[in-house]
């Protein structure tokens, strides 16, 4: 393959994408607009993503909201009908969603004993699930087509499990295990031509984490957060455009012998070792 401005394109292309009213998911999303990709957003709060998508302005592709909440199955497979009517395929699927609970956090106030089983389950479905159930949904219509890319967003504490987070750690790992299983599993089963990856955002300022990282009152970082900076070698977190250059490169066809891997995009958090 020489190199064309093909590459890394994606223009036409259909994405389905959950978590993108998110920080990073919105940046993420009006990247792949700005491409040229259709893209199908999945949403619990229509009124949310039409406002985010308002907010873009004009774009070369298309963005259009469809309201699903990703652990619910029988709405997800309603809502890719609707898709299907739409753009006629699909291309791409990001598993996006996802995000941390304070109800499933320990604290001074709160001890991994008192953890209420509805935060665990929240934040474990939300994660796992939230991952699983879209690539049911999602990637039966690529394994019909015999070509795709599916997009997973794992975490730095998939790799080593932070303190305080016990369930958003483990299904974070769990997401590892099962995007090189569903990689394995697609392109023996179904096609070759069918990817799964998944990218391990470092540490980034969002609404979800932002409670651990910085002080409510004053916006100062808590030692938590300070911690956290000293073990990252670029020594800041991470921007959402930081995400964009590996999340073309993986749904892009310069990537197309690329399956079952994690990138980790965190300023070197993840190589360096504290000495």
């Amino acid at each position: 393959m020489k190199f064309s401005s093909s590459l890394f394109g994606i223009n036409g292309r259909t994405v389905v994408m959950s978590g993108g009213t998110g920080v990073l998911g919105r940046a993420i999303m009006e990247a792949l607009l700005d491409a040229g990709a259709n893209v199908a957003l999945l949403t619990r709060d229509r009124a949310k993503g039409d406002s985010i998508l308002k907010s873009f302005g004009s774009k070369t592709g298309t963005g259009v909201v469809f309201e699903a909440d990703v652990l619910d199955h029988d709405a997800l497979t309603r809502v890719s009908k609707d898709i299907l009517n739409q753009f006629k395929r699909v291309d791409i699927l990001i598993n996006a969603a996802g995000g941390n609970s304070p109800k499933a956090t320990t604290s001074p106030d709160q001890s991994f004993f008192q953890l209420s089983e509805e935060g665990l389950r929240y934040v474990s479905d939300l994660n796992l699930l939230g991952t699983i159930l879209p690539s049911q949904v999602f990637g039966k219509y690529m394994a019909e087509q015999k070509e795709g890319v599916i997009l997973n967003f794992t975490s730095m504490s998939g790799f080593r499990p932070l303190t305080r987070v016990g369930s958003y750690s483990a299904a974070k790992a769990a997401i590892i295990n099962f995007t090189e299983w569903l990689a394995v599993h697609m392109a023996q089963e179904y096609s070759p031509r069918i990817r799964v990856n998944a990218i391990a955002p470092g540490f980034f300022l969002t609404e979800q984490n932002r409670f651990l990282l910085t002080d409510k009152g004053s916006g100062n970082l808590t030692p938590r957060g300070k911690k956290i900076l000293e073990h990252t070698p670029m020594a800041r977190f991470g921007a959402p455009d930081d995400l964009i250059g590996a999340v073309v490169w993986l749904l892009s066809p310069a990537s197309e012998f690329v399956t079952g891997i994690v990138v980790p995009v965190d300023g070197g958090f993840s190589a360096f070792s504290g000495v």
